[in-house]
């Protein structure tokens, strides 16, 4: 189902070479707004690349993209400023001696700088926390991280989270800005098959809200727009590295793109 701020992810030919070789090359993409894209592999086979690639924090090498109306790799800025990534080692990691609470409020201030207008910062400081308490229950919601099931509820650290829940939160963090286009890591990594279901099935809920959502997996769950990043029967030149680890795609990333 489409909502009012999804956007079409589309791409040809699309390939990123870095320090180790090529991460990923050739990638085609189709997906409309709304879609659940799940960006498939094995460990090391550029997943993670891709991912930041698609979130305008790489610069490709060859081939072009599309997020909505913006242009890979012309508008990257752009395309970072309508996309939000979640679960990312590296990248998002949360600060395991920090409650739930803290992180939920710390990104709702960030988020209040970054994208309120003079007139926003200007209201009464009850609205504005109105404003900032509303933007969090909705992305709790969404994210599906139940408070009052927590040990502690909100002033529960993140040390003691239970790993989808730690996602959870991640994912929830990522929706308080409101993107277009959120890219979300290691959806699978150590978790149970119920679990899976569960991160899959929060997955597609946001999607189907109106946020298209791009996601790194092994495997890649039924009726999602697949994209395999698997490496192909080509010559060392052309394939992309493996063996790896997503750890050192990140590392890569950020190395070439900088922490966007």
């Amino acid at each position: 189902m489409d909502g009012p701020n999804a956007v079409a992810v589309s791409a040809e030919g699309f390939g990123l070479k870095g320090p180790r070789g090529w991460a990923f090359r050739g990638v085609d993409i189709d997906a409309e707004p709304g879609a659940l894209v799940a960006v498939e592999g094995p460990s090391g086979s550029g997943r993670t690349c891709l991912l930041l690639a698609l979130t305008g924090r790489m610069r490709p090498t060859e081939g072009a993209a599309s997020v909505g109306p913006f242009r890979l790799p012309k508008q990257l800025s752009a395309v970072r400023r309508i996309s939000a990534l979640a679960h990312v080692p590296g990248v998002t990691d949360l600060d395991p001696a920090l409650t739930v609470e803290e992180h939920l409020r710390e990104r709702a201030l960030l988020q209040r700088r970054f994208d309120g207008s003079l007139r926003t910062l200007l209201r009464p400081r009850a609205e504005r926390a109105a404003a900032s308490r509303l933007r969090i229950d909705t992305a709790l919601a969404a994210a599906g991280l139940d408070r009052e099931a927590l040990p502690k509820g909100t002033r529960t650290a993140v040390r003691d989270l239970e790993r989808i829940e730690a996602l959870r939160l991640s994912v929830a963090l990522a929706l308080i800005g409101r993107p277009r286009l959120l890219g979300v890591d290691d959806t699978d990594l150590k978790l149970s098959d119920a679990e899976r279901t569960q991160v899959w099935d929060l997955l597609r809920s946001v999607a189907e809200s109106g946020t298209t959502v791009v996601a790194v997996c092994s495997e890649a769950p039924k009726g999602a727009v697949v994209v395999s990043t698997a490496p192909r029967h080509e010559t060392d030149e052309q394939s992309p590295k493996n063996p790896g680890t997503d750890k050192k795609e990140t590392a890569d990333a950020l190395a070439e793109a900088g922490r966007a």
